[in-house]
């Protein structure tokens, strides 16, 4: 029996994409890496790193001609996201767009991450 095929764990916009190149270039760094953590008033906080090898467990995912790596505690917290680079008149960062966030504080640094629920 075939295996239907693996949804794509983590999306970046050619914006992101170029962004993160830019900085792995300065920092000398192979992949991003990018998870969850505990914290803040929302419950968890999203996390990225610049890293040379993904660790043990880590999903790692190709994209726009970006490596990245999943920490592997947060694969049901992150699938189907979009990371995105915004540039406004008062900041530039990188956004997640996750469809398992079902909340955010007040001044959007810690959410809230329902697990994605199997199929």
């Amino acid at each position: 029996m075939a295996r239907r095929p693996r949804p794509q764990l983590i999306k970046l916009t050619d914006e992101a994409a170029r962004r993160v190149e830019e900085i792995m270039s300065e920092k000398g760094a192979g992949y991003l890496r990018v998870g969850v953590k505990n914290g803040g008033c929302a419950g968890m906080e999203y996390v990225m790193d610049y890293v040379d090898a993904p660790a043990e467990l880590d999903e790692v995912v190709e994209d726009n001609g970006v490596k990245i790596v999943v920490d592997s505690k947060a694969v049901l917290f992150l699938l189907g996201s979009i990371v995105d680079y915004e540039t406004t008149l008062l900041h530039e960062k990188f956004v997640f767009r996750n469809p398992n966030q079902t909340d955010a504080c007040g001044c959007g640094e810690s959410v809230t991450i329902n697990p994605a629920a199997a199929e």
